[in-house]
């Protein structure tokens, strides 16, 4: 009879632990339109397919699992830690609010990590792709290689948050619960306006842009571009959500911010549209044969920047989660030499640094010393 009952009581824990879980997983994941409230809302865009329900990638978006560099472990790679991350901390300047002038420059970058940078342009302070913790619905999935210089309780006064689409690297729940009461402006693409109301910021708070796009905060003006990529946060939320770029042009400067793509004609497009740049933060990491036009190669990330017209490269996205299965620094180490062969100035800070980009030198500090 007692083990009757141990077994009961161990069958009712492991069943509210999944329902515990469950209720965690789907928080994370968000909220969603219905797919009425889609249709009726962006049908009306070329890229968005009524009949699928899905916002269209500018090119198709290639998987070729037989072709992966490194092998193909799957997803349960991302519960391991990766075989590719560095032996050691990587360098960084810690940063708290106390390090941020109240008022901000008219124009400096502080880099985190991965995809998320502080920018200050004309006095107002921009967070791009806050995630701090780790990229996936749990704890335990895709995991940080390196600390995060900064935490999110530490962020100073924040005027403009821009996400560029919903991937867990991109779009982390804490932190936009976190910021969803301050004064704050959230500019994303379409649809992804519910992920962040179901979090708790008020719908008048948030900025839904569509490709082309702008919208202005003060002195800037903060357009949508297209990019070579997807969306979503479960099985079952596949593009339903748009993806974007930003071009973010300021009194003086004029900036671009990648986001996650693969290469196409749509930085062809850009330059001619809103070229040129006296800035790139451009997406470096992430490229692998199995997926061929997901992410930009390093060769590409050259050839991007010269067909936006860029003064000025500032690498992103690399150094802080596995994604693709190469080395840590195998993208900035192959981005930077080619960078040097193409004349193109770079900026390559330690994360948390404050630069001025153009003006404070930087090193190559993910090469040994």
């Amino acid at each position: 009879m007692k083990r009757k009952y141990s077994l009961s009581f161990i069958a009712i824990v492991i069943l509210l632990a999944l329902g515990v879980t469950g209720c965690y997983v789907n928080n994370q994941i968000g909220k969603l339109k219905s797919s009425d409230e889609r249709e009726g809302v962006y049908s009306k865009y070329s890229y968005y397919s009524p009949a699928k329900d899905e916002f269209i990638s500018p090119k198709e978006i290639i998987s070729n699992p037989e072709q992966t560099t490194g092998g193909n472990p799957g997803f349960l790679r991302f519960f391991k830690t990766s075989p590719n991350a560095p032996e050691f901390e990587l360098p960084k300047q810690v940063l708290t609010k106390s390090d941020f002038p109240e008022v901000p420059s008219t124009y400096a970058a502080y880099w985190l990590g991965h995809s998320t940078a502080i920018i200050e342009l004309d006095g107002y302070r921009i967070l791009i792709d806050p995630v701090f913790g780790n990229a996936g619905p749990l704890p335990i999935i895709a995991k940080r290689m390196s600390v995060s210089p900064l935490q999110r309780e530490e962020l100073p006064a924040i005027d403009i948050v821009i996400i560029t689409h919903d991937h867990y690297d991109h779009l982390e729940t804490e932190t936009i619960k976190f910021l969803a009461d301050k004064n704050i402006q959230f500019i994303v693409p379409l649809a992804v306006g519910a992920r962040l109301e179901g979090w708790g910021v008020p719908k008048s708070k948030v900025t839904e842009l569509a490709w082309h796009q702008t919208t202005t905060h003060g002195s800037l003006n903060i357009t949508a571009t297209p990019t070579v990529h997807y969306s979503g946060r479960s099985y079952n939320d596949k593009n339903k959500t748009l993806w974007a770029s930003y071009v973010i042009k300021g009194e003086e400067k004029n900036l671009y911010w990648s986001g996650d793509t693969g290469y196409g004609e749509h930085f062809k497009e850009i330059g001619r549209k809103y070229g040129p740049f006296d800035l790139a933060f451009m997406e470096i990491d992430a490229w692998n044969k199995g997926w061929p036009n997901t992410h930009l190669f390093p060769e590409q990330v050259i050839k991007a920047c010269q067909e936006i017209d860029a003064a000025l490269l500032f690498p992103i996205h690399f150094s802080t989660f596995d994604l693709a299965l190469h080395p840590w620094d195998e993208s900035i180490g192959m981005v930077a030499d080619l960078a040097t062969q193409n004349n193109i100035k770079i900026v390559t800070p330690i994360m948390g640094e404050k630069v001025i980009p153009g003006t404070t030198p930087t090193t190559k500090w993910w090469k040994p010393q």
